[in-house]
């Protein structure tokens, strides 16, 4: 049962399974949703150690198995799941509404991002990682990135913010 398929004989199996390669491969560079992309890298990997195992190289295929689907899939999910996140500092005293904090989730998922609410105790003892901004009086989001607050006020969230009172400010820098 140590059959090696080739291409010359088993064409009309291998052929499908190859042209998933790069099929899978235009859908990963498309996608968007960064969280869909690592689902497709999982699929693409998968499908390289299925034909690099029907080919008779299982040496190949085992390597691809593990670094090329579970070490750079779980690599990239540690990444993602620690870069997609806003970091807002809101003050102590001052607990926002569960309606505003529904009101920035949906704001924010368009662009896949978590939001993450720090007491300016805890943003202040992260260290290492800096708040994107912070929340005045509940509604004026005060950002510290240019680039983001355009990102932000680009969205259809942005027009909602403002109807409820709010306003979405940059942090004038020193």
């Amino acid at each position: 049962m140590n059959q090696v398929f080739t291409l010359a004989s088993d064409l009309d199996l291998l052929l499908p399974i190859t042209a998933l390669l790069p099929l899978t491969a235009v859908l990963l560079v498309s996608q968007s949703n960064p969280y869909q992309t690592l689902v497709l890298r999982g699929i693409l990997g998968s499908v390289a150690t299925l034909l690099y195992a029907l080919l008779g190289a299982p040496d190949v295929a085992l390597t691809e198995a593990l670094v090329g689907t579970l070490l750079s899939t779980t690599l990239y999910a540690v990444a993602l799941r620690s870069s997609m996140a806003l970091l807002l500092s809101v003050p102590e005293g001052e607990p926002l509404g569960e309606e505003r904090i529904q009101l920035l989730r949906t704001w924010l998922e368009p662009l896949h991002l978590r939001l993450r609410l720090l007491s300016r105790a805890e943003a202040s003892a992260s260290g290492p990682l800096p708040c994107h901004g912070r929340i005045e009086q509940g509604q004026r989001l005060v950002l510290v990135n240019p680039q983001l607050a355009e990102k932000l006020r680009a969205l259809e969230g942005f027009h909602r913010w403002q109807d409820d009172g709010g306003e979405l400010v940059l942090e004038p820098r020193p």
